[in-house]
């Protein structure tokens, strides 16, 4: 059966508003999957998924595998430091050699940017992006998407601000992607050398100064740091980055407006984003983590076929 969404989800970038909109659709469904006393649906019964993860990860690797529990599929996980590719074997002979196990899908988290593309080409089963580099990381975007239509409800006219580390995140990529696609007005906001050089081209207003963006916005989405991509001379320090760029409840206070607070995690409190903002009552931190699972039992429901216009009884899916 061919999915809407085509044999693998390795980006927004080139996804339609129907295809976005269809699986922000059906997630909403599948919210209610989580708050059952037995929190499974028979959807992807008999399928099995392999999680393959080269980066390390807490929330999206555990997210997928709920997500995969949760609709009945058999799942395996493979870390790089546990398989063969610690050995020399290349990605596309892992996965081959996953395939001859007849599996149906992989979730692969990778270092390098193009790396889900690059193995959706090669083999038969779905490939779901789960980040790559410095490209993209679809879910995330997706759940944050379906956090702000869950608070605004609406994504079409949203004043949405990107602010912090753009430059090494695959998370502002695909909010970027996302967001504009659905209608939403984008900005970033971050130091000259943490913004790609050409971001404007993308479609996107760039501030340059933090209290700029909170007067302009309806929501901010807080990146983190990544100081582990980072070689050296990016920032003064960390100090002086939460100084001049950290989202603080003083400034917050200042706002002509409520702005709704997202933040892909992890978080550096007390630098990107302060205790207080990150745990006060405009904060859907936590709403975004749920929703991340709604959100990928989506995707993977789709990809393996199921109808976006699907009844909201899931326990009906077969």
């Amino acid at each position: 059966m061919t999915s809407i969404l085509g044999k693998d989800l390795v980006g927004l970038e080139h996804l339609t508003r129907e295809q976005i909109t269809a699986i922000l659709d059906t997630a909403e469904p599948f919210k209610e999957v989580s708050e059952r006393p037995i929190k499974k649906v028979p959807a992807l019964r008999g399928k099995t998924i392999v999680n393959l993860f080269f980066e390390a990860s807490t929330r999206t690797r555990i997210s997928f595998e709920f997500a995969e529990k949760r609709l009945s599929a058999d799942t395996v996980n493979v870390a790089s430091a546990g398989s063969s590719v610690s050995k020399g074997e290349t990605l596309v002979d892992t996965a081959r050699n996953l395939e001859a196990m007849r599996i149906d899908m992989v979730v692969i988290r990778h270092g390098a940017s193009g790396a889900a593309k690059f193995l959706g080409d090669r083999i038969r089963s779905n490939v779901i992006n789960a980040g790559d580099g410095k490209h993209e990381h679809p879910t995330q975007a997706l759940l944050d998407m379906l956090t702000l239509r869950d608070r605004f409800g609406r994504i079409e006219g949203l004043r949405v601000c990107i602010m912090g580390d753009v430059l090494h995140s695959r998370v502002a990529r695909s909010n970027i992607w996302g967001l504009t696609r659905l209608g939403a007005e984008v900005a970033v906001c971050g130091p000259p050398t943490l913004l790609p050089r050409e971001v404007s081209e993308l479609g996107v207003t760039v501030f340059r100064r933090v209290e700029e963006a909170i007067e302009w916005a309806d929501a901010l989405n807080i990146l983190r740091l990544q100081l582990e991509r980072m070689t050296a001379g990016f920032i003064p320090s960390l100090r002086e980055y939460n100084r001049v760029f950290g989202v603080t409840s003083e400034r917050l206070a200042r706002a002509p407006r409520e702005l709704l607070i997202l933040h892909p995690g992890p978080m550096n409190r007390g630098v990107e984003i302060d205790s207080d903002v990150a745990d006060g009552p405009h904060s859907v931190i936590l709403p975004q983590v749920t929703n991340g699972v709604a959100v990928r039992m989506a995707v993977l429901y789709l990809l393996a076929g199921g109808a976006p216009d699907w009844a909201t009884t899931p326990g009906d899916a077969s």
